[in-house]
């Protein structure tokens, strides 16, 4: 009855995040206490070469996943949303999505998987003397110029996903410092889009006579607290198409996936990590300094409050896995075992601790698309072993464990060996996660550190944006994020830690020469295996 009354008076916080494989939503109590959850899944398209998801996919997808969660709140308390007071969106970062005046989409919407950029990051790298990464909006964006292609000319607004639908429920072309942040680099003392960068930027492209200005076409940059925009009629509809949701909701700046991750791991203070480990892999160190040099390896982005981050980020993450993992499903069918996805992954997972420490010597690319770390521009899924490797079932899906996070760790290393970062302990979440004890473990090696993994990580983004939803309220109540994050949501959340021993790490170690050593072996087959 209690739950009922919060639900009915609308003091209830909601969470949408767009992930890469699936669009879940979080509904809160002023506490952070999940009521209730929703889910879409969806893939991305790969059309003309480029990794998009059409706009009406978007549209229908948000749609499906509120109807989803209205569904499972009336299930649970038989109630129906009307209103809710705060909420927030959510995103994979990074990716191009240009509109005209009229809000029409110029150009496909690339996603953060597409690396067709490597002429304009590496150019942009070099005049900023700032890594831009292939992912980056302004990657892409300087591409299409070089490129000359048509539609720049008619560009009126350049955002990311999560700003997009942000701006479709309230009209406002805002954006969260963190998500900013992967548009564009941050200055972390304003706040706000790099100045001199972007005079750098004005400069490139000065002949080209274009009828905008950088500054003109990104969206607003926003810190964690501030109000970004409030819910508008048709924002309402084109969430709840019953037309029950009522108008009026304050939202958050919309934020990225990082930023969330972070949120729901609490990361937020100088010194702490995470690792969002899912279709992609990044792992993110929150600093107390600049660092001394930049490298193409690793980004430098923000906290939801504009903290500086450096983050090593893999677009491939455990897409190759997974799609081991339906082969055997796929082989249990047709000897007739009806057996759960759940199950499936937890015996999977679990046997592969009975593996070598450096997997048997088996090797493993999970290259769905073009890896930064390891500079590759394409793909191929690709696993070797020698006549004398230590071919087993334990070893086989340790590989594809170790493979998932090792691109992540090429970048790590250097913040590790290179910059004298020190990792205290990192924070787990996503799919990789959720068998007890295999992916933290794994992580634990190849950092040589601590691994936590909290109760509610299993929650994700989503839950983070929620939280971020629920700061907007609670701003000045506290000192900051971080405070507010510690004393209302984190003190009595606990969570599992493990450390790694010493002959995991070892092992780790062993597989990453190994790894490096044989990346020429991938880069060979995407030149001679054709898609």
């Amino acid at each position: 009855m209690e739950v009922r009354q919060i639900i009915e008076s609308g003091d209830i916080f909601l969470g949408i995040e767009l992930g890469s494989t699936r669009i879940k939503a979080v509904l809160t109590d002023d506490s952070g206490l999940v009521l209730g959850t929703g889910i879409h899944d969806w893939e991305n398209s790969f059309i003309d070469g480029i990794w998009t998801y059409p706009i009406d996919e978007i549209l229908s997808g948000i749609s499906s996943c509120y109807k989803s969660l209205k569904a499972d709140i009336k299930e649970k308390y038989d109630i129906t949303i009307k209103q809710v007071k705060y909420m927030g969106i959510s995103a994979m970062m990074h990716g191009y999505m240009a509109f005209d005046k009229d809000m029409n989409l110029l150009s496909p919407f690339q996603t953060w998987r597409n690396s067709n950029t490597e002429n304009a990051a590496g150019e942009l790298s070099e005049d900023f003397k700032f890594n831009i990464p292939l992912r980056w909006t302004i990657a892409h964006l300087y591409q299409r110029i070089l490129d000359k292609e048509e539609h720049v000319r008619n560009i009126d607004f350049v955002t990311t996903l999560s700003s997009y639908i942000h701006y479709m429920l309230t009209g406002e072309k805002n954006i969260g410092i963190g998500d900013a942040s992967g548009i564009f680099p941050i200055d972390s003392v304003d706040n706000n889009y790099d100045e001199k960068m972007l005079g750098i930027f004005e400069e490139k492209i000065k002949d080209r006579n274009y009828p905008w200005k950088i500054r003109e076409i990104l969206p607003k940059v926003m810190v964690a607290g501030e109000c970004a925009g409030v819910l508008t009629k048709s924002g309402a509809n084109l969430l709840d198409k019953d037309g029950d949701l009522m108008e009026g909701s304050i939202l958050c700046p919309p934020e990225g996936d990082a930023g969330t991750g972070m949120v729901a791991t609490n990361s937020i203070a100088k010194g702490t990590g995470n690792m969002s480990a899912g279709t992609s892999m990044f792992a993110m160190l929150v600093l107390d300094k600049k660092l001394n040099n930049y490298y193409e390896e690793i980004d430098m982005v923000t906290t939801p409050s504009g903290d500086p981050v450096a983050m090593s980020h893999a677009n491939n993450g455990t897409g190759d896995l997974n799609a081991w993992v339906g082969l055997f499903r796929e082989f249990s069918k047709l000897l007739g075992i009806n057996v759960s996805d759940g199950e499936l992954y937890e015996k999977l997972y679990t046997n592969s601790l009975k593996g070598s420490a450096d997997c048997g010597n088996l090797m493993a690319f999970g290259y769905f698309s073009g890896e930064g770390i390891t500079k590759l521009n394409e793909g191929r899924p690709l696993f070797l072993r020698s006549p004398k490797s230590d071919f087993n079932l334990a070893n086989f899906m340790r590989a594809h464990l170790y493979s998932s996070l090792a691109a992540v760790k090429v970048g790590l290393d250097i913040l590790t060996e290179k910059e004298n970062v020190k990792i205290k302990k990192m924070m787990g979440h996503g799919g990789f996660f959720k068998t007890k004890g295999v992916g933290q473990r794994y992580l634990s090696a190849a950092i040589n550190a601590p691994v936590e993994v909290l109760e509610t990580a299993g929650e994700g983004g989503a839950w983070g944006i929620a939280l971020l939803a629920l700061f907007t309220k609670h701003a000045t109540e506290y000192k900051g994020l971080d405070e507010f994050l510690k004393k209302r949501i984190f003190s009595n959340n606990s969570g599992s830690e493990i450390m790694a021993e010493e002959k995991d790490v070892d092992g780790f170690k062993l597989f990453t020469q190994r790894y490096l050593k044989a990346v020429d072996i991938e880069r060979l087959s995407v030149e001679k295996f054709a898609e």
